[in-house]
């Protein structure tokens, strides 16, 4: 029996498909193909169009228990993601931001943010052996932080600009963003 090139295409289509439909198939090729998107690096917002946080009033917690307040942050150049333990983006692009946390976390200010419980993210990290600490918040986020889809990354610089504003998956650990982060902790 032959089968027409039209008739392949269509046997190839539905296996896509079907792979896609297929819970344990489905999350695993969304990563991949965010992992391609997350090659690109954020682009940095033009000075005069930057926003400036206009509250630092903001509580969260760390996975450990610790309070740590946002006021803390004044001053200092901080990287805040919004993200999930279930999200395809999120987690495309979270090998970049574990390294540039590794980098940097001496000197800028990382909060990672998410509203899942302690044992779903310590064993999300456990997996992957990521260094970074995670957040939750214990009170309302700043206005500025409309978080409405994830992942959600913002860039702010020591006067509270925001420099970066990402919603989706990005290469964070470019040498782009190393610059930008270099740039503003001089």
């Amino acid at each position: 029996m032959n089968i027409t090139k039209k008739q392949r295409n269509n046997i190839i289509f539905l296996v896509i498909i079907a792979i896609l439909i297929i819970p344990q198939t489905r999350q695993p090729i969304q990563i991949l193909l965010h992992k391609g998107l997350a090659l690109f690096s954020p682009s940095v917002i033009d000075e005069d169009e930057r926003d400036t946080i206009s509250s630092y009033n903001w509580k969260l917690i760390d996975e450990n228990g610790t309070t740590y307040d946002f006021n803390e942050a004044k001053g200092k150049v901080v990287v805040i993601n919004f993200w999930a333990t279930w999200c395809p983006p999120c987690i495309a692009e979270m090998p970049s931001l574990d390294k540039l946390y590794r980098k940097y976390k001496d000197n800028v200010v990382f909060l990672m943010v998410s509203d899942e419980n302690n044992e779903v993210i310590s064993e999300f990290k456990k997996k992957s052996n990521y260094q970074f600490i995670v957040h939750s918040s214990a009170s309302t986020y700043p206005e500025g932080f409309d978080v409405s889809s994830i992942p959600r990354t913002f860039i702010i610089d020591k006067e509270g600009h925001v420099v970066v504003d990402k919603t989706g998956a990005a290469d964070w650990y470019s040498d782009s963003i190393q610059d930008l982060l270099n740039s503003l902790l001089e």
